[in-house]
């Protein structure tokens, strides 16, 4: 228990680092390796950090975050940026269940008809794939 606490600790103080120097390199973006370079974090690091940011951005009253191939880590407050990365990263989910229902769930499904659970499972991801797709 301690271990996981200290774990989590630790990634909020890198979190805490990343978001200072993003919000100093604004309106620029970083790239990872110039994100690594700034924090003076090991990927690792960086990794757990960026992944407690999103986690707790809006507790923190933290700008919108978005990563682009050309930019890096960004925050934004654009509206055209962040709907074309919003609705990139909504059509790469939607991608996401489309293969994990017709590589997985579908043909599990023709093997056990009958189950209930995966019965279950493929009427919910048929849900959440109709709302991507809606929204995509």
């Amino acid at each position: 228990m301690a271990r996981s606490r200290a774990r989590g600790d630790a990634a909020r103080a890198h979190a805490r680092c990343i978001c200072r120097i993003l919000l100093e390199a604004r309106p620029a973006g970083l790239l990872f390796p110039q994100l690594l370079a700034a924090c003076e974090l090991t990927p690792a690091q960086a990794w757990s950090g960026i992944a407690m940011l999103k986690d707790t951005i809006v507790d923190n009253g933290w700008p919108p975050l978005v990563v682009t191939r050309r930019d890096g880590y960004l925050f934004t407050a654009a509206p055209d940026e962040l709907e074309s990365y919003e609705v990139a990263k909504i059509r790469e989910k939607l991608t996401e269940v489309r293969r994990l229902i017709t590589a997985t769930v579908a043909p599990h499904a023709a093997l056990a008809p009958d189950d209930k659970r995966v019965r279950h499972i493929v009427t919910q991801l048929n849900s959440v794939e109709s709302t991507l797709d809606l929204i995509a």
